[in-house]
This record gives C-alpha cells, structure tokens and sequence, in this order.
C-alpha cells in the first residue's frame, strides 16, 4: 500500500466560506481514499494564525510568541478535520515521529504545527521522511506552481511538470520573512534528500486533491525529485 502525506492550508479547511460543509465533504473523501493509500494529513492555520499572529505583533510579541498562537491555531484546523472524520481528540500529535507511529492502513493520522520556525510544509515533508512516504500532496489556495503569482501576474504560465532542483531554485529565490512561499525551502530540501515527489494543487476541488492522493493525472504541478 502506498504511503502519502497531504499537506492542507488552513485557507482551504477555513476560508469562511460553508467550512463545515466542505471539510465533511472532505473528511468522506478522504475516508473512501485511506482503502487503497496510508494517508496522513498535516493541516495548516490559515488566516486564524494570520489574525492571532497580527494582534500579537500589534501587542508587541515577538516572532516566536506570534509563531506560537499561529501553530495553535493549526491545531485546532487539525481537530475540526479529526472531528469530521469522526473523533476529535482532547489534544493533537505534536511531534512528526509519533504521527508515524500512530499511523496504519486504513487509519487516517491528523497533526498541524510543531514548533516556531517550521512551516506546516516543513512538517508534512518531515512526517513524509519518518514514514517513507511515496509522494507529498500540498492542497493550496492556488491550483499550481507558475511563473509567476497569478493573482497579481496575468501573464503568469502553469508549469505542468518541473524537477525537484527546479522548485529548489524558485523557493530559496522567493524566501523571506513573513512571505508565503510556493513550498518552505525545508520541506524540499527533505523531499529531495528523501526522494519524495511533491504534487501541487487546488486543494478545494476535492476530485483534484482525490487523484492526486491515488497518483492519477493531476491539473496542477507535478514535481518529480527522482
């Protein structure tokens, strides 16, 4: 059985926009997917973390105070998705390693973040290292890597397929304080040493996010680390 981690921002899980009704939707899916791969599932925090983070900035808290309330706020995207897939927990998995031991065929593990200064992209390649997982899938609010932001670059290209080295170059150009990359530089780094392709998606268009998971033909970004 294949293994495969999913990495989902919390702008997909909790945009505003009928949540509830989309990460039950999601949480079906993903049940009906976790017959044929192991799946583990990293979530992400979204504009929650955003705003608390914010606040906490205007307070005067340090980066590593506003990167804590961002981590809690991934936790509790975490327990929303656990509580669709039908027992939510007191507390989350913190750590990569225990992830992974609590994961086996036909159970889906669930964790957000792990400490400041790492990313939940970060997190996902990490869970994905320790499991020796086939292949990460990272759900975001922008269906593919290109060219060039497409939200504010008309003339930005899809890039259907592009080699680990390649995103490599785009991430660590890209990278800096308080900026959304494409994919943390570390998390690369990880799926490149460990040889692990990263698929990059719409992560609301659940048909999207489903063959991705199964390794079927995708419309976003396939990229290719062996």
């Amino acid at each position: 059985m294949e293994k495969v981690v999913v990495s989902i921002g919390g702008s997909i899980l909790v945009p505003g926009e009928n949540d509830a009704e989309f990460i039950g939707k999601l949480a079906k899916m993903l049940k009906e997917v976790s017959k044929e791969v192991q799946l583990a599932i990293v979530c992400g925090g979204g504009k929650t973390a955003r705003y608390y983070a914010g606040i906490a900035k205007d307070l005067g808290g340090s980066t590593y105070e506003q990167d804590i309330l961002g981590i809690a706020a991934t936790r509790m995207n975490a327990q929303l998705l656990m509580l669709a897939l039908g027992e939510m927990p007191d507390a989350v998995i913190t750590d990569p390693e225990e992830l992974v031991k609590a994961s086996q065929p036909g159970k889906i593990v669930v964790m957000g973040g792990t400490v400041p200064g790492h990313t939940t992209d970060a997190v996902s390649s990490m869970v994905a290292a320790a499991m020796k997982a086939d292949r990460i899938i990272n759900g975001t609010s922008v269906d593919a890597v290109y060219t060039a932001d497409p939200r504010k670059d008309p003339n930005a290209k899809k890039i259907p397929k592009m080699t680990i080295d390649e995103l490599a170059e785009i991430v660590y150009k890209e990278h800096g304080a308080s900026k959304s990359s494409v994919f943390d530089p570390l998390g690369v780094k990880l799926a490149k040493e460990n040889r692990m392709d990263i698929l990059m998606i719409d992560g609301r268009n659940l048909d999207e996010l489903k063959n991705a998971i199964l390794g079927k033909p995708i419309n976003g970004t396939f990229v290719n680390s062996h």
